[in-house]
Protein backbone atom coordinates (compact mmCIF):
# COMPACT_ATOMS: atom_id res chain seq x y z
CA UNK A 1 0.00 0.00 0.00
CA UNK A 2 2.72 2.07 0.69
CA UNK A 3 4.03 1.73 -2.21
CA UNK A 4 1.29 2.42 -4.75
CA UNK A 5 0.80 5.82 -1.80
CA UNK A 6 5.00 6.35 -3.08
CA UNK A 7 4.09 5.44 -7.19
CA UNK A 8 0.95 8.01 -6.88
CA UNK A 9 3.07 10.61 -5.73
CA UNK A 10 5.52 10.76 -7.48
CA UNK A 11 2.85 10.36 -10.88
CA UNK A 12 1.23 13.44 -9.43
CA UNK A 13 4.29 15.76 -8.75
CA UNK A 14 5.75 14.82 -12.19
CA UNK A 15 2.44 15.71 -13.75
CA UNK A 16 2.42 19.55 -11.95
CA UNK A 17 6.11 19.44 -12.88
CA UNK A 18 5.01 19.23 -16.52
CA UNK A 19 2.33 21.37 -16.10
CA UNK A 20 4.45 24.48 -14.66
CA UNK A 21 7.20 23.90 -17.54
CA UNK A 22 4.24 24.70 -19.97
CA UNK A 23 2.88 27.45 -18.13
CA UNK A 24 6.56 29.50 -18.12
CA UNK A 25 7.07 28.40 -21.98
CA UNK A 26 3.24 29.76 -22.44
CA UNK A 27 4.12 33.15 -20.99
CA UNK A 28 7.37 33.51 -22.44
CA UNK A 29 5.86 33.41 -25.73
CA UNK A 30 4.68 37.31 -26.82
CA UNK A 31 0.99 37.47 -26.56
CA UNK A 32 -0.71 38.94 -29.37
CA UNK A 33 -2.83 42.33 -29.82
CA UNK A 34 -6.22 42.01 -28.63
CA UNK A 35 -8.98 41.05 -31.07
CA UNK A 36 -11.02 43.95 -30.19
CA UNK A 37 -8.07 46.75 -31.53
CA UNK A 38 -7.66 44.74 -34.27
CA UNK A 39 -11.15 44.61 -35.19
CA UNK A 40 -11.68 48.27 -34.22
CA UNK A 41 -8.99 49.47 -36.65
CA UNK A 42 -10.48 47.11 -39.46
CA UNK A 43 -14.26 49.02 -38.85
CA UNK A 44 -12.25 52.35 -38.90
CA UNK A 45 -10.55 51.63 -42.06
CA UNK A 46 -14.35 50.24 -43.80
CA UNK A 47 -16.40 53.05 -42.50
CA UNK A 48 -13.79 55.39 -43.69
CA UNK A 49 -13.44 54.30 -47.14
CA UNK A 50 -17.07 53.89 -47.33
CA UNK A 51 -17.15 57.47 -46.26
CA UNK A 52 -14.98 58.90 -48.43
CA UNK A 53 -16.83 57.29 -51.74
CA UNK A 54 -20.62 58.27 -51.02
CA UNK A 55 -20.53 61.60 -52.10
CA UNK A 56 -18.78 61.11 -55.35
CA UNK A 57 -20.19 57.33 -56.08
CA UNK A 58 -21.69 57.22 -59.68
CA UNK A 59 -25.47 57.51 -59.80
CA UNK A 60 -26.06 54.16 -60.82
CA UNK A 61 -24.04 52.29 -57.76
CA UNK A 62 -25.66 54.82 -55.43
CA UNK A 63 -28.96 53.82 -56.64
CA UNK A 64 -28.55 50.54 -55.80
CA UNK A 65 -27.88 51.26 -51.98
CA UNK A 66 -29.45 50.82 -48.90
CA UNK A 67 -28.85 54.69 -48.06
CA UNK A 68 -30.84 55.53 -51.37
CA UNK A 69 -33.97 53.51 -50.54
CA UNK A 70 -33.88 55.15 -47.15
CA UNK A 71 -33.71 58.42 -48.40
CA UNK A 72 -36.67 58.17 -50.98
CA UNK A 73 -38.63 56.43 -48.63
CA UNK A 74 -38.22 59.56 -46.30
CA UNK A 75 -40.68 62.12 -46.47
CA UNK A 76 -38.45 65.22 -47.44
CA UNK A 77 -38.55 68.59 -46.02
CA UNK A 78 -39.80 71.45 -46.47
CA UNK A 79 -37.76 72.95 -49.90
CA UNK A 80 -36.24 75.88 -47.96
CA UNK A 81 -34.39 73.31 -45.74
CA UNK A 82 -32.55 72.07 -49.12
CA UNK A 83 -31.96 75.39 -50.93
CA UNK A 84 -29.38 77.36 -48.69
CA UNK A 85 -27.32 74.56 -48.24
CA UNK A 86 -27.14 73.77 -51.94
CA UNK A 87 -26.41 77.91 -52.92
CA UNK A 88 -23.49 77.65 -50.27
CA UNK A 89 -22.42 74.40 -51.78
CA UNK A 90 -22.26 76.11 -54.83
CA UNK A 91 -20.38 78.85 -54.00
CA UNK A 92 -17.71 76.77 -52.61
CA UNK A 93 -17.35 75.00 -55.49
CA UNK A 94 -17.11 78.25 -57.09
CA UNK A 95 -14.35 79.21 -54.88
CA UNK A 96 -12.12 75.97 -56.59
CA UNK A 97 -11.58 77.76 -59.60
CA UNK A 98 -9.28 80.99 -57.18
CA UNK A 99 -7.31 77.71 -56.12
CA UNK A 100 -6.69 76.48 -59.70
CA UNK A 101 -6.16 80.25 -60.81
CA UNK A 102 -2.29 79.88 -58.09
CA UNK A 103 1.19 79.12 -60.12
CA UNK A 104 0.91 75.83 -58.22
CA UNK A 105 -2.19 74.62 -56.93
CA UNK A 106 -2.51 72.81 -54.12
CA UNK A 107 -4.43 69.52 -55.35
CA UNK A 108 -5.31 67.98 -52.06
CA UNK A 109 -6.06 71.01 -50.88
CA UNK A 110 -8.89 71.53 -53.69
CA UNK A 111 -9.83 67.75 -53.28
CA UNK A 112 -10.54 68.28 -49.67
CA UNK A 113 -12.64 71.55 -50.22
CA UNK A 114 -14.76 69.77 -52.40
CA UNK A 115 -15.56 66.79 -49.59
CA UNK A 116 -15.90 69.45 -46.85
CA UNK A 117 -18.67 71.79 -45.95
CA UNK A 118 -21.54 72.21 -47.13
CA UNK A 119 -20.24 70.26 -50.40
CA UNK A 120 -20.02 67.30 -48.47
CA UNK A 121 -24.08 66.84 -48.76
CA UNK A 122 -24.81 68.59 -52.33
CA UNK A 123 -25.68 64.93 -53.38
CA UNK A 124 -28.76 64.28 -51.30
CA UNK A 125 -30.01 68.33 -51.09
CA UNK A 126 -29.44 68.55 -54.67
CA UNK A 127 -31.93 65.35 -55.01
CA UNK A 128 -34.43 66.69 -53.34
CA UNK A 129 -34.49 69.94 -54.94
CA UNK A 130 -34.63 68.07 -58.48
CA UNK A 131 -37.60 65.74 -56.63
CA UNK A 132 -39.44 68.99 -56.28
CA UNK A 133 -39.21 70.24 -59.51
CA UNK A 134 -39.97 66.57 -60.64
CA UNK A 135 -43.37 66.24 -58.31
CA UNK A 136 -44.49 70.35 -59.82
CA UNK A 137 -43.92 69.21 -63.20
CA UNK A 138 -43.76 66.28 -66.05
CA UNK A 139 -40.17 67.71 -66.77
CA UNK A 140 -37.02 64.97 -65.91
CA UNK A 141 -34.79 67.97 -66.59
CA UNK A 142 -33.34 68.93 -63.25
CA UNK A 143 -32.59 64.56 -62.59
CA UNK A 144 -30.84 64.75 -65.57
CA UNK A 145 -28.76 68.22 -64.38
CA UNK A 146 -28.02 66.19 -61.42
CA UNK A 147 -26.63 63.23 -62.84
CA UNK A 148 -24.76 65.23 -64.82
CA UNK A 149 -23.67 67.41 -61.71
CA UNK A 150 -22.72 64.74 -59.84
CA UNK A 151 -20.11 63.21 -62.36
CA UNK A 152 -18.78 66.14 -63.14
CA UNK A 153 -17.71 66.55 -59.52
CA UNK A 154 -16.46 63.13 -59.48
CA UNK A 155 -14.31 63.21 -62.67
CA UNK A 156 -13.15 66.57 -61.09
CA UNK A 157 -12.20 64.94 -57.86
CA UNK A 158 -10.52 61.98 -60.13
CA UNK A 159 -8.79 64.72 -61.28
CA UNK A 160 -7.82 66.12 -58.54
CA UNK A 161 -6.16 63.29 -56.95
CA UNK A 162 -3.80 61.90 -59.96
CA UNK A 163 -2.93 65.36 -60.12
CA UNK A 164 -1.61 65.25 -56.96
CA UNK A 165 0.18 62.00 -58.01
CA UNK A 166 1.58 64.08 -60.64
CA UNK A 167 0.21 62.51 -63.52
CA UNK A 168 0.13 65.01 -66.64
CA UNK A 169 -3.23 64.24 -68.13
CA UNK A 170 -4.64 65.68 -65.32
CA UNK A 171 -4.75 69.28 -66.62
CA UNK A 172 -5.94 72.47 -65.29
CA UNK A 173 -7.59 73.18 -67.98
CA UNK A 174 -9.66 69.63 -67.59
CA UNK A 175 -10.85 70.45 -63.86
CA UNK A 176 -11.74 74.18 -64.66
CA UNK A 177 -14.06 72.18 -67.50
CA UNK A 178 -15.35 70.09 -64.92
CA UNK A 179 -15.91 72.48 -62.62
CA UNK A 180 -17.66 74.83 -65.33
CA UNK A 181 -20.40 71.68 -66.08
CA UNK A 182 -21.17 70.93 -62.67
CA UNK A 183 -21.96 74.72 -62.22
CA UNK A 184 -23.54 75.38 -64.95
CA UNK A 185 -25.93 72.18 -63.87
CA UNK A 186 -26.57 73.48 -60.02
CA UNK A 187 -27.41 76.74 -61.73
CA UNK A 188 -30.58 74.71 -63.60
CA UNK A 189 -31.29 73.08 -60.99
CA UNK A 190 -31.69 76.10 -58.80
CA UNK A 191 -33.85 77.81 -61.94
CA UNK A 192 -36.15 75.13 -60.83
CA UNK A 193 -36.93 77.06 -57.32
CA UNK A 194 -39.74 79.47 -57.23
CA UNK A 195 -38.46 82.32 -56.72
CA UNK A 196 -39.97 83.47 -53.77
CA UNK A 197 -38.09 80.81 -52.03
CA UNK A 198 -35.03 80.91 -54.05
CA UNK A 199 -34.93 84.92 -53.23
CA UNK A 200 -35.15 83.79 -49.07
CA UNK A 201 -32.81 81.00 -49.83
CA UNK A 202 -29.77 83.37 -51.11
CA UNK A 203 -31.00 86.24 -48.33
CA UNK A 204 -30.16 83.53 -45.89
CA UNK A 205 -26.79 82.67 -47.13
CA UNK A 206 -25.76 86.30 -47.54
CA UNK A 207 -26.42 86.76 -44.21
CA UNK A 208 -24.81 83.94 -43.09
CA UNK A 209 -21.73 84.44 -45.19
CA UNK A 210 -21.53 88.28 -43.94
CA UNK A 211 -19.58 87.66 -40.45
CA UNK A 212 -20.19 91.20 -39.40
CA UNK A 213 -24.24 91.04 -39.99
CA UNK A 214 -24.30 86.98 -38.59
CA UNK A 215 -23.35 88.69 -35.45
CA UNK A 216 -25.95 90.93 -35.49
CA UNK A 217 -28.81 89.06 -36.68
CA UNK A 218 -27.37 85.79 -34.66
CA UNK A 219 -30.46 85.32 -32.74
CA UNK A 220 -32.67 85.59 -36.14
CA UNK A 221 -34.97 81.60 -36.26
CA UNK A 222 -34.00 81.94 -39.96
CA UNK A 223 -29.89 82.29 -39.67
CA UNK A 224 -30.34 79.29 -36.63
CA UNK A 225 -32.31 77.06 -39.25
CA UNK A 226 -29.89 77.93 -41.67
CA UNK A 227 -26.77 76.76 -38.44
CA UNK A 228 -29.19 73.62 -37.77
CA UNK A 229 -29.25 72.48 -41.27
CA UNK A 230 -25.50 72.79 -41.70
Amino acid sequence: MTSLNATASLSLSHHYANSNHRVKLTSAQPSPPPIWRQTRRVISVSVSFFLSRLLLLPNDAMAASPIDKYVKRKKLDPLDAYVPPVILAQLQIQDLEQFLNVEKPEFLACRSLLRSGPASSLRVNIRAVAQYALDASDSNTASDDVDRCLRALEELDSLFLRASRKDSNATVELMKSQLGTALNALDSILQTVPSQVLDKGKAMVEVYRSPSEQDDLSDSSEIQQLQSIL
